[in-house]
C-alpha cells in the first residue's frame, strides 16, 4: 500500500478515512492558517483552503499521497465556520433553524509521485428542523455544536436537528468519501485490499 497522509487535525476525518482504507495512513497536521478572502465564492475559498493545506504538509515528505478538507455550512449567503463559544453556537443554531443548508467541503488529493493533484469541492444540502430555544439550549449546553462547522454535528447528537439531506452524508461530516474513493482509486490506492 502506498503511504497516505491525511493533513487534518480533525478526529472525524481521521475516523472517517480509517473507514476507508484502514489504519494505513498517517496524520500530519497543516500549520497554514485560514483566513477568508474576499474575492471567492465559498466553493473556491474552500477548495483554496484544502489546496494550501495540502501543499503545506507535501513540504514535510518526499513521496506519497496527501488528502486534506476544508468544511462549512453554507446559509442564506452567510458562511458557518465553528462556533467557538457557547453563545456564537447558539446564534449559528437560532440562525439556520428550520432552513436549508449546504455543507460544502474543499478536499484536495496531492499525488506527490505522479505530481497528479485534485482540489474540488462536494456540496450536500441538509433540511434542519425547526428547534425550539430549550432544544437549542440543550444541544450548546453538551458541548457538542463548539469544534464543528455551522454548530452541529450530524454523525452525533446533532442527528436529531436534522430532518433530511440530499447528497453524501459523510460529507456533512467533514470528508466526502464516495468522491474520495474515486479519486484513491484512479490513483492506484485499492480501498478494498488491506495489504
Amino acid at each position: 500500500m502506498r503511504k497516505v497522509v491525511l493533513a487534518s487535525a480533525s478526529p472525524r476525518r481521521k475516523e472517517l478515512l480509517s473507514q476507508l482504507i484502514g489504519n494505513n495512513f498517517e496524520v500530519c497536521v497543516s500549520s497554514y492558517e485560514e483566513t477568508p478572502l474576499q474575492d471567492m465564492t465559498v466553493e473556491e475559498l474552500v477548495v483554496f483552503h484544502s489546496l494550501e493545506k495540502a501543499k503545506d504538509v507535501a513540504l514535510r515528505f518526499d513521496s506519497g499521497i496527501i488528502i486534506s478538507a476544508d468544511t462549512v455550512v453554507f446559509c442564506e449567503g452567510a458562511v458557518l465556520g465553528k462556533p467557538h463559544t457557547p453563545e456564537n453556537a447558539k446564534e449559528m443554531l437560532e440562525g439556520i433553524s428550520g432552513k436549508f443548508v449546504q455543507a460544502i467541503t474543499g478536499m484536495t488529493v496531492l499525488d506527490m509521485d505522479s505530481g497528479k493533484c485534485v482540489s474540488e469541492y462536494v456540496s450536500t444540502d441538509v433540511h434542519m428542523k425547526k428547534m425550539s430555544s430549550d432544544e437549542i439550549a440543550s444541544y450548546v449546553n453538551s458541548g457538542e455544536p463548539l469544534d464543528k462547522a455551522g454548530a452541529f454535528a450530524i454523525q452525533g447528537k446533532g442527528a436529531v436537528l436534522v430532518e433530511s439531506i440530499n447528497g453524501d452524508f459523510f460529507n456533512v461530516v467533514g470528508l466526502p468519501l464516495f468522491r474520495l474513493g474515486n479519486i484513491l482509486g484512479e490513483m492506484g490506492v485499492s480501498i478494498f485490499d488491506d495489504s
